[in-house]
């Protein structure tokens, strides 16, 4: 983080989203946000201030009163207008992502719409929101639920799906009748604060929708702040526990989606050709900066043989900016991230994994100074070595052999992730096998990145989930309403009273 020392006119500066007002942030940090395939600096986002953070809050909280009792129709409404907004702006909205984030403008565009299903889902919320009911549960009594909001809730997102994952939180909280206060990382805020503008435009009143930018300090006020009902994060497990304990210590309801290391199986009789394309995409795509990555192979049997035709197919994948034909492969999102991955793969070396293949500084012509690592891959690895033990979050796929598909199964169950696995098979009886013992939240067969749709809800588990409610999906309306239990009785006028029971009876 660099202290403010250049004219704001040089670029343009992120602002803060504070009742229904963009305002310029007072803070005195700020930081640049970087082409991470040109080192260009794009714009400049202000460190939040903790009178910034609690006005923010404090609009939320103001909005929380009416908002609450919005038609639920009308909620519905603005996300249909919403969605055919994100529509309408998807190459837009899919260049600025490329531009501050790295990735080829297909996969920007994957990030948009995957985060457009969940907008979608949010317009359903009056079939979503149904509470239940029990016609006499005893005579003349009716017991029914009522699934209503909590109140000003929050969420913390990461830079690798900036388009994605805020609309994973703030649409869904939204609808069902609370009001946000979003924290976008501050690698790159720039589509988010574009999604954030569609949603006014979408007819989001004010104070609904708030944003607010910064780093650790920001993170905590809004772990500590009391009148934030419910915080959500997705991220790093190091952040993520930090924020899940800090902030359910403060009483808050929590849910953080955090690291990952998704293992592929992969059996002898599975297609070689469908299989090896699967796998090449799901470990490299994205430059590997996914949390569902298969950055974990698990060649069981003879499919040990086949690391030499997966090596041919990373070589063809090409390595560019996000934004040229053709590449495959973007850069990673900073110099501090390529660096981080460089040393990865410098320690699979000197720790004994044999190098298949090496992506470290590819040329790159026009873009010398981009953040690029090329497909890196690594057979021999075995559990203790850094490269499988920890997350890389680059495109580097480490390769493990087992003998059978119980070895594979009990060294998965060993591993203390557990956000997604695949099996790629030819036998429905071994993938039975696989989904019925496999001990991780998310299981793919013959797909390698097993995220659902909205219509379920994202499932990981373990070191990978602290919180028991998904992001999305039925759970997420759980997660942001609070369940009310109503019991009652109606007399009429000249119903004979039959005088005080002190039993619990309600007969």
């Amino acid at each position: 983080m660099n202290e403010m020392s250049r004219a704001v006119t040089e670029v343009a500066t992120v602002k803060l989203l504070i009742d229904g007002k963009f305002v310029e942030s007072r803070s005195t940090q700020w930081r640049d946000v970087v082409n991470p395939a040109t080192q260009v600096v794009l714009a400049r986002v202000p460190m939040a201030t903790r009178d910034e953070v609690d006005a923010a809050v404090a609009a939320a909280q103001a909005a929380f009163k009416s908002w609450r009792k919005t038609p639920i129709g009308t909620r519905a409404r603005i996300f249909l207008k919403y969605q055919q907004l994100i529509r309408e702006h998807m190459a837009e909205l899919a260049a600025l992502l490329t531009a501050e984030q790295g990735k080829t403008l297909p996969d920007a565009e994957g990030d948009v719409f995957r985060g457009l299903e969940v907008v979608e889902h949010a317009a359903s919320i009056g079939n979503l929101q149904l509470g239940e009911l029990a016609n006499n549960v005893a005579s003349g009594v009716d017991t029914y639920t009522l699934l209503q909001p909590l109140g000003v809730c929050a969420g913390i997102t990461p830079f690798n799906f900036p388009a994605m994952i805020p609309l994973w939180m703030f649409p869904m909280a939204i609808a069902t009748g609370n009001t946000f206060v979003l924290k976008p990382s501050e690698q790159d805020p720039m589509v988010t604060m574009r999604l954030v503008e569609l949603a006014l435009e979408a007819g989001v009143p004010k104070g609904v929708l708030n944003v607010v930018h910064g780093g650790e300090e920001v993170v905590n006020a809004l772990c500590d702040h009391p009148d934030i009902k419910a915080l959500s994060f997705v991220g790093s497990t190091k952040v993520g526990t930090h924020v899940y304990h800090r902030a359910s210590l403060a009483g808050k309801r929590v849910q953080c989606m955090m690291g990952a290391k998704n293992h592929a199986v992969v059996l002898a009789d599975a297609n070689k050709e469908q299989t090896l394309n699967a796998l090449a995409g799901a470990a490299f795509g994205a430059a590997g900066q996914r949390c569902m990555a298969a950055s974990t192979l698990v060649l069981v049997g003879e499919a040990q043989a086949w690391i030499p035709e997966l090596v041919a197919k990373a070589k063809t994948l090409c390595v560019n900016a996000g934004h040229e034909p053709g590449t495959d492969v973007g850069p990673l999102i900073s110099c501090a991230a390529r660096e981080r991955v460089e040393g990865y793969i410098e320690s699979g070396v000197q720790q004994g994994a044999t190098l298949e293949l090496d992506g470290r500084k590819p040329h790159v012509a026009g873009y010398e100074n981009g953040n690029f690592v090329g497909p890196t891959i690594f057979s021999g690895v075995k559990p203790g070595m850094r490269i499988y033990d920890e997350e890389i979050f680059g495109p580097v796929l480490v390769i493990l052999s087992a003998d059978s598909l119980d070895d594979a199964i009990a060294l998965i169950n060993a591993n203390p992730n557990g956000n997604g696995t695949a099996i790629f098979t030819q036998s429905g009886a071994a993938a039975r096998r696989f989904q019925d013992d496999i001990d991780v939240g998310q299981v793919g067969i013959n797909l390698p990145i097993p995220v659902p749709v909205p219509l379920f809800s994202f499932t990981g588990s373990r070191a990978s989930k602290l919180g028991d409610l998904g992001p999305y999906g039925k759970q997420v309306v759980l997660f942001y309403t609070q369940t009310k239990t109503v019991t009652q009785r109606w007399f009429d006028d000249d119903t004979l009273h039959v005088g005080v029971n002190t039993t619990i009876s309600l007969k």
